[in-house]
């Protein structure tokens, strides 16, 4: 994990760009010591978005088999298809 000042931010970003990019991973700024924000390339942000997408995708299907949600077997879902696509 990196820790860097805001300042560090203000006065170096392109160095700050170059590390973030190469580590792949954020860099978590802080202010007067506390933190504040995280500084991370656009590429893991949208990986760790589409992990949590994926997370909450199967987080509502757990819900629904918990629920009682009917669920199929791949026949029955190969079944049905035919019947919609008029194959069957």
């Amino acid at each position: 994990m990196m820790i860097r000042s805001a300042t560090t931010l203000r006065n170096d970003y392109d160095k700050m760009v170059k590390l973030s990019q190469e580590r792949q991973e954020p860099i978590f700024l802080t202010r007067n010591g506390e933190g504040e924000m995280v500084f991370l390339p656009i590429e893991l942000w949208e990986k760790r978005e589409a992990e949590l997408d994926l997370l909450a995708e199967s987080l509502r299907r757990e819900q629904n088999l918990t629920a009682g949600a009917k669920t199929y077997s791949m026949q029955e879902m190969e079944a049905l298809t035919e019947d919609v696509l008029g194959e069957g």
